[in-house]
């Protein structure tokens, strides 16, 4: 029988989703995956050997939490792992109960380094998702140190300078992992989003995992470039002191993001991951602007990106008209398409999942040699 996969995915990001259907769709047909999620109407279309377990949040109180705990501190190995939540003990019980019967061959673990920590615990081999970020913590390092292997979703010329070599020679990277990398062309996209074949077009893009770019800057941006036609999509917050001019148009959440992609110009955006392999998959001139997120994730991304020459950064959106324009045309005196390009690999998913089956062969191929009469039990004083 071939032993299964385990994969745990945060339910925040559809981007975790959509890597992790990558992946098992890649996989051999003969590999059982179970899926560890709080949410299982976010994942594109999985593969009969694929199944998902509903979990309780790990990070959302239900309201049957105990209160009176917080006194008590948190070990440095540990992120968010808060005391007297039944959830948490219930998502944890259902994750060792199937580490117990399935006698998985291993366990990717997106996100969390409780859940890969858990994995290493119970004796499980695990491979951890690799972000950018300061990932120096105590928790991050017991994570990535105790992981079989490090799977990050990105070309290895994006790893962070302070990563040695003990770490890349375990890292598989797979630039492009879980995005639709198919470029379409700039005038069909346009039609289907309803853009003059003529028109300029700036494309503000923001992600799902934060508060979106605000409206003032935005505003004055789009009134900076009054020949320019301002489309953003995904969240934009609102400023009571905003003035916008005409040629911005805010369109909120959209289903087809690689057809605005396709059809801009020019792109603005965060640095989410999925969102970076978009936009160097359709290799766009692109002003590149971090959010805040935990661990300084989107900034040491956006640090990678700048290195690598694949775009034009700035640590927030300008303040001013001249700013505006400084960063427009370094933006397309910069933009190097050939270079984005190479930043995706050709089959990303393929090559990940035999990445992985060669891990799994080489973790279980040999069985554990018998101990030796000579070997003495260690016993705690």
């Amino acid at each position: 029988m071939t032993r299964p996969i385990g994969y745990f995915v945060h339910h925040q990001g559809r981007g975790h989703a959509e890597r992790c259907a990558a992946i098992a769709q890649a996989m051999p047909s003969c590999r059982p995956l179970t899926i560890f999620c709080a949410r299982d109407d976010i994942f594109p279309a999985l593969p009969d050997n694929a199944d998902i377990v509903t979990i309780p949040s790990l990070f959302e109180p239900t309201g049957d939490e105990a209160a009176s705990m917080d006194w008590v501190s948190t070990p440095a190995t540990l992120h968010c792992a808060p005391l007297g939540w039944p959830g948490i003990r219930s998502a944890m019980g259902q994750i060792t109960s199937w580490f117990q019967a399935a006698d998985p061959a291993l366990m990717i673990c997106d996100v969390s380094a409780e859940i890969a920590q858990l994995a290493r615990i119970c004796s499980v081999p695990h491979v951890k998702i690799l972000q950018h970020g300061d990932r120096s913590d105590p928790g991050h390092r017991a994570a990535y140190e105790g992981a079989a292997g490090l799977l990050a979703p990105f070309h290895s010329d994006l790893a962070q300078p302070e990563w040695d070599d003990a770490m890349r020679s375990k890292t598989f990277f797979a630039g492009g992992l879980g995005v639709d990398l198919r470029v379409h062309e700039r005038e069909v996209a346009r039609q289907r989003i309803g853009v003059d074949p003529n028109e300029e077009l700036i494309l503000v893009l923001s992600g799902s995992g934060g508060e979106g770019f605000g409206q003032a800057p935005l505003g004055v941006g789009a009134r900076s470039r009054p020949s320019a036609r301002w489309i953003t999509i995904g969240k934009v917050q609102r400023d009571w002191h905003a003035t916008e001019p005409g040629n911005i148009e805010h369109r909120g959440w959209v289903d087809n993001a690689e057809d605005y992609v396709a059809a801009a110009d020019l792109v603005i955006s965060s640095t989410g991951n999925t969102t970076c392999q978009q936009i160097l998959a359709a290799a766009k001139p692109w002003l590149a602007v971090p959010e805040w997120r935990y661990f300084d994730e989107q900034h040491r991304k956006a640090d990678a990106l700048s290195a690598a020459g694949v775009a034009t950064t700035r640590p927030h959106l300008p303040s001013s008209a001249h700013g505006w324009a400084s960063a427009l045309a370094e933006t397309w005196a910069g933009h190097q398409p050939d270079r984005q390009r190479a930043m995706i690999d050709e089959a990303p998913a393929l090559a990940t999942a035999q990445w992985l089956e060669a891990l799994i062969d080489r973790l279980w191929s040999q069985q554990l040699a018998p101990i030796s009469p000579s070997f003495k039990e260690f016993r705690p004083s």
